[in-house]
């Protein structure tokens, strides 16, 4: 347990990041947490791969773990960058929501302003959700033949990409409340779909997880 103080606290980097969650500040928020969800997703998933990578054993895994190793390790990066994303696109709205509007061309200024805020505010975990479904589909192909003694993890990894998409979602539709147009329409669509998607790579990974430790 290197990583953690003594009586089991968590190292100050990280009490630093959920100190910054837990704050009176709006940001960063449900959103920031979704990619940062997807962040210990891609963390799991990455120890999976290299407990199977380089052991004769699990042979069968090394293609799919090798990938994984690579697709992940851009991915913790990625995620944390969708974190940071979110925060300034919710600050954005806010910016917009402070323009004045003293005038007419002020005022549909400041209502431009808002509506593309909160497009980007709408778009932001979107790109969470994609993110995450992405790593599902890896996860699905990684789970058939990696080292069965991390089975529980990648189960685990994939419970946090549900979490992400569904955390994700709420953003996603918070904003869109707030605009309409095919643009808005469009978001919705896709974000749809991303949740279906995520349900069924979800449940095909608890289902080959469960057959392979013979769980029922």
């Amino acid at each position: 347990m290197g990583h953690f103080k003594e009586g089991g606290k968590l190292n100050s980097g990280y009490e630093e990041v959920l100190k910054s969650i837990g704050s009176s500040d709006p940001t960063p928020g449900g959103g920031s947490v979704a990619a940062l969800s997807l962040a210990h997703a891609h963390s799991l998933a990455l120890m999976v791969a290299r407990l199977t990578v380089g052991k004769e054993k699990w042979s069968d895994g090394h293609e799919d773990a090798e990938q994984v190793i690579l697709d992940s390790t851009d991915g913790v990066n990625n995620a944390i960058r969708l974190a940071q994303l979110d925060a300034e696109a919710f600050d954005s709205v806010m910016s917009a929501y402070r323009m004045a509007k003293d005038s007419i061309n002020e005022k549909k200024y400041r209502s431009s302003a808002i509506r593309e805020a909160t497009i980007g505010a709408a778009k932001a975990p979107l790109d969470t959700a994609f993110s995450a479904l992405s790593l599902l589909s890896s996860l699905e192909r990684l789970c058939v033949s990696c080292n069965s003694n991390a089975l529980t993890d990648v189960a685990s990894a994939a419970e946090l990409c549900l979490s992400s998409v569904k955390i994700a979602s709420f953003n996603v539709k918070i904003n869109l409340d707030f605009v309409e147009g095919e643009d808005a329409e469009n978001i919705s669509s896709q974000l749809n779909q991303v949740i279906l998607d995520s349900k069924n790579t979800s449940r095909n990974i608890s289902l080959k997880i469960n057959e392979r430790l013979n769980w029922k």
